[in-house]
């Protein structure tokens, strides 16, 4: 089968993370969320991917390539322009690059899955498939209940006793909510979907084709399953979407590296000296040094190539790769990525301009140093 994942956005609400990645390679432990999408869905028998990108593409194509590595075929569609003798991205909406890439290779020729590629799902899509199919649907959105106090942060779907779509609310306040069903950005469309999508324009999926559909009379279809769905849509859902990983709390997950004791793993080459205290869960990324009396308390991640000096203390937090954090420092409910330090509410400090560069930095500009303390 063929899917389209959907990873052109600039994630303005996971900056700054997503001025340096783009938010589908934002790493689950070392796995980005696109890696994981792909992996579950090859196990319901999609085959063949086409992936828009546009923000930072080169980063998503470089890693995924042909996907090979993974036992897919991927194909990738660009959306941007050539201005001053360089590329600018230019997203053309989930429902425009649809079908930029139909009016372009003809790739969507039998039923498809179209889905975000920032969400960690284990949805069964044979089952989705077959209510799809029974209902003779051109167009099916995969729903999930949430507790009504939570559908002001979602889209809502409004169907009827047949499952059919009728009508929407946009982040409506829970007392005026129709509905505690919200859209997960996971579809299953035909061909014939692209009947009512413009050509060459940009064009979205829920807020302009799916009224259109609505407004048309076509069978158009809500299925609810029940499935995890972890969208990373902010900085707050990556940050528990790390605490799930670590405590083996996401469905088909597997801890990379090795099981140092229960709660504890570590990637190759670390050295953690034999007076550091480590409280699990906790992740030790490869080529990273903890020195004497650090204290790491989960959940915390620490990727590769770090330097944590003597007598540090990382608590329930996320350390970006090559960061040297100096002795004695307590880094506490925070993400530290590159020069910025991030809390819990997404709220960021440059690190640099704040002038605490001295105290938490890049492991690499001291790598010339014995001893990076």
């Amino acid at each position: 089968m063929k899917a389209m994942i959907l990873a052109a956005g600039k994630g303005t609400r996971v900056r700054p993370i997503t001025y340096e990645i783009p938010k589908p390679m934002i790493p689950i432990i070392n796995q980005p969320v696109m890696e994981l999408i792909i992996k579950h869905m090859r196990g319901h028998g999609f085959t063949d991917f086409v992936v828009n990108v546009s923000h930072l593409a080169w980063q998503i194509e470089d890693y995924f390539r042909d996907g090979a590595g993974l036992g897919v075929n991927i194909a990738f569609s660009w959306e941007g322009h050539f201005e001053d003798d360089r590329w600018v991205g230019n997203a053309l909406g989930s429902a425009g690059g649809m079908r930029h890439i139909q009016d372009r290779t003809g790739f969507f020729d039998s039923t498809f899955a179209v889905l975000c590629g920032d969400a960690i799902i284990d949805v069964d899509f044979s089952a989705a498939l077959r209510f799809h199919r029974e209902r003779g649907a051109i167009a099916t959105i995969v729903m999930k209940r949430v507790p009504r106090e939570s559908v002001s942060s979602y889209g809502v779907v409004v169907t009827d006793d047949e499952g059919r779509v009728r009508s929407f609310q946009e982040k409506p306040a829970p007392e005026e909510a129709r509905s505690e069903m919200i859209n997960t950005g996971i579809y299953l469309f035909e061909p014939e979907i692209f009947d009512f999508i413009p050509p060459a324009q940009v064009y979205d999926i829920g807020s302009q084709l799916f009224p259109a559909l609505v407004e048309a009379g076509a069978p158009f279809y809500g299925v609810s399953l029940p499935f995890q769905w972890i969208d990373i849509g902010r900085t707050p859902d990556f940050l528990a979407a790390t605490r799930m990983a670590l405590q083996g709390e996401i469905h088909g997950f597997s801890m990379p590296g090795r099981e140092l004791y229960p709660g504890v793993w570590a990637g190759t080459n670390v050295r953690i000296d034999d007076s550091v205290k480590l409280i699990g869960p906790v992740y030790i990324g490869a080529s990273t040094v903890l020195e004497r009396d650090v204290v790491v308390r989960g959940p915390s991640l620490i990727h590769s190539g770090c330097e944590i000096g003597a007598g540090a203390e990382i608590d329930e937090s996320i350390i970006w790769h090559h960061t040297r954090v100096a002795g004695l420092a307590s880094i506490r409910r925070r993400i530290i990525f590159g020069p910025h330090c991030i809390d819990f509410q997404g709220e960021s400090v440059d690190l640099v301009e704040g002038g605490f560069d001295w105290l938490i930095g890049d492991a690499r500009r001291r790598a010339h140093h014995t001893s990076p303390f």
